[in-house]
């Protein structure tokens, strides 16, 4: 449907292929079903997170967790659950990476949780649990990179929250070489134990990971992350610190949503004097407010609230961040699924420090229930909009206008329902917007070539492999129309460099089959229709233009052996059975060619050819009123037949004088 890339991860296929059992088969609706599943699941589970990280972790006598916040954790539950970016991963089944992800995440945030439930002051702890919550953290990581953030999230929960850690006091302490700090409450409640647990469990998975992963980065290219292959390292840091702020506004208002974020959606900022810069301003105004509220305030609840919500925020957001690694987007709205969490918390914080603030306090649950409203409304119609492909792509061009990729989509999807005019106005654009973007030029020079415009589309595509020295598809559909050119030489040429680049490429040999034919070089042409069946066996064309050659050499058995064995393989395929049923009725084996022909028909009834050649092996055979019946279907489906019309005369003729005989 569209190009998508992913960081280095290993997704799991056990979950697909439950799925696709219990679908039966590739089928949308089961895969959507899941997806919505496991989003409740997790917004369910997320009252028990809020309520731990809003209210606290106490536990009372019998050992059951108490929920000290129970509105507020509803309301950030809710928020959760209907924000409007979490569209695509519930929408997309691509989602199902980060969906799993969250699922194992908040179990792991969970299971630490549960480490402490035997005390109340911390100073015993389940270790099981902790190394519970290790493996389900290595088990989110397998399903995304972001999942490893939960260790790092723990441990900032273990100090704020069970250690009771003042961050700002521990600073002054570490700048004034304190020696108290030996004595002090990381290493009285086993924090340090902890944490040194949390820090071995994310090495070994880290490791795991690099041994069956190997160490080299994905192959990402200029369009999918522009920002990252900037010469400047001013112009890189003020970029991403750009796309941090759209996050963010995301986050705030989730409307303008799009699939796509590359491909010149947002354009590079390469100077302080570009108005976008007041952005950057504003997020880091915001963020250093929130971070000296979180540092210094007096308030120890407040405290732990806003560092747990910054660290929810902006842990999980680190690995799409660019700052380690390379990444191969500008914006995903998938990656933003973890991080939203700590937006909940303080918008919903925040909400709540306005209503001990507020007299009018049915004014601001309104405005709450509004912006809920709001987000359930913007759910739906972006709901709506995933529901088809047209739907999804045309929804990007207000979003994105300058993204080639965009408009590469909307062409294509146009182009597989037939409206090659259209299509190619969004391939123009596409390649206007990206010069270089060789998929949208093979795309196009693909339209031009079948509407016999090949001097444009040789250009097109002359200059794809001219860009792109590997890419086969260009290279095989140059060769096409070079043939069509009747550059024949230059087209073999073409199709061997394709192959070149993609040894397996059973229509570059069909294509290449189709070259040899036309030259009268009959063997090479069968050999290459041979390689092209042996790397694809259902290679329906090939299959029948070598028994077409053959039947037209006159090397009937060897056409009949071909025949055959293509139809074991595709004992479907009706054009199969036509293309042998044609060669039996010369070899004269007419019962089992008559049988061919009518399977043949049977499956598909209205081709004119099918019938007209029926008429004629009853005309062979000399069942003259059957080969009336279908010389007339076959006039019937197509008057312009090529040679039914002078046979069906021949028939009728023949039939007249034989009356006139019998009467006579």
């Amino acid at each position: 449907m569209m190009e998508i890339l992913s960081l280095m991860i290993l997704k799991p296929s056990s979950i697909i292929r439950i799925n696709y059992l219990f679908a039966g088969g590739f089928y949308p609706v089961g895969f959507h079903v899941i997806n919505i599943i496991l989003h409740c699941t997790i917004s369910v589970l997320m009252v028990d997170v809020f309520s731990i990280l809003l209210g606290g972790l106490q536990f009372s006598n019998k050992g059951r967790r108490l929920n000290l916040a129970p509105k507020t954790s509803l309301l950030a539950a809710l928020l959760f659950a209907v924000h409007p970016v979490h569209t695509e991963c519930v929408a997309g089944i691509v989602g199902r990476a980060d969906l799993l992800c969250a699922l194992f995440f908040l179990l792991s945030f969970l299971g630490y949780c549960k480490a402490f439930r035997e005390n109340k002051e911390g100073h015993n702890f389940s270790i099981f649990w902790v190394l519970v919550s290790v493996i389900l953290g290595a088990i989110a990581m397998l399903c995304k990179e972001q999942g490893i953030t939960i260790l790092g999230l723990n441990a900032v929960f273990d100090a704020l929250v069970i250690n009771k850690l003042n961050v700002l006091e521990l600073i002054q302490k570490l700048l004034h070489k304190d020696k108290s700090l030996e004595n002090a409450v990381l290493l009285r409640k086993g924090l340090l134990f902890r944490i040194t647990l949390l820090m071995s469990g994310g090495a070994s998975i880290l490791y795991i990971r690099w041994r069956i992963m190997g160490t080299g980065p994905p192959a990402f290219t200029e369009v999918d992350n522009p920002a990252s292959f900037a010469d400047s390292l001013f112009v890189r840091a003020i970029n991403y610190n750009y796309y941090y702020s759209l996050n963010a506004w995301l986050l705030l208002c989730p409307w303008w949503l799009c699939f796509d974020w590359s491909m010149g959606c947002i354009p590079l900022i390469k100077s302080v004097s570009d108005w976008r810069i007041i952005a950057l301003a504003a997020l880091w105004f915001c963020l250093i407010g929130l971070i000296c509220q979180a540092l210094c305030s007096e308030d120890s609840h407040k405290r732990r609230i806003l560092t747990l919500g910054l660290g929810f925020l902006i842990i999980p957001f680190l690995p799409a961040s660019n700052l380690f690694f390379r990444v191969g987007f500008v914006i995903a709205e998938r990656v933003i699924y973890l991080p939203s969490i700590g937006y909940c918390i303080l918008f919903t914080y925040g909400f709540s420090l306005l209503s001990k603030q507020a007299k009018k306090k049915k004014i601001l649950a309104v405005a709450v229930l509004g912006i809920l409203l709001i987000n359930v409304m913007r759910c739906a119609l972006r709901s709506s909009q995933w529901r088809s492909e047209e739907q999804l792509f045309r929804s990007a061009l207000s979003v994105c206008p300058l993204n080639a990729k965009v408009h590469y989509n909307v062409g294509k999807n146009l182009a597989d329902k037939g409206n090659q005019s259209a299509a190619i106005k969004y391939y123009r654009e596409a390649v206007r917007l990206n010069p270089k973007y060789v998929h949208a030029m093979n795309n196009l020079g693909n339209i031009l070539k079948e509407r016999n415009e090949l001097q444009e589309a040789e250009e097109l595509l002359s200059l794809a492999v001219q860009i792109q020295p590997d890419f086969a598809a260009a290279w095989m559909n140059l060769g096409i129309v070079q043939n069509s050119l009747r550059r024949f030489e230059e087209a073999e040429q073409s199709y061997w460099t394709a192959i070149k680049h993609r040894k397996k490429y059973p229509d570059c040999y069909y294509n290449l089959g189709r070259l040899y034919a036309d030259l009268n070089r009959h063997v090479d042409a069968l050999n290459a229709w041979r390689n092209a069946t042996v790397l694809k066996p259902e290679h329906s064309l090939a299959w029948n233009n070598m028994i077409i050659l053959l039947d037209n050499t006159g090397n009937l058995a060897q056409a009949e052996a071909v025949g055959r064995e293509a139809l074991e393989l595709i004992p479907n395929d009706h054009s199969l059975m036509f293309s042998l049923a044609n060669v039996l009725g010369k070899s004269q084996k007419y019962k089992e060619s008559e049988a061919l022909f009518l399977k043949a028909i049977k499956a598909n009834p209205n081709a004119a050819s099918y019938h007209g050649n029926l008429a004629v092996l009853y005309h062979r055979w000399g069942n003259l009123d059957l080969a009336k019946k279908h010389y007339e279907v076959s006039l019937k489906l197509d008057p312009m037949a090529p040679g039914t019309k002078e046979n069906y005369n021949l028939l009728r003729r023949k039939l007249e004088q034989l009356q006139k005989k019998g009467s006579a």
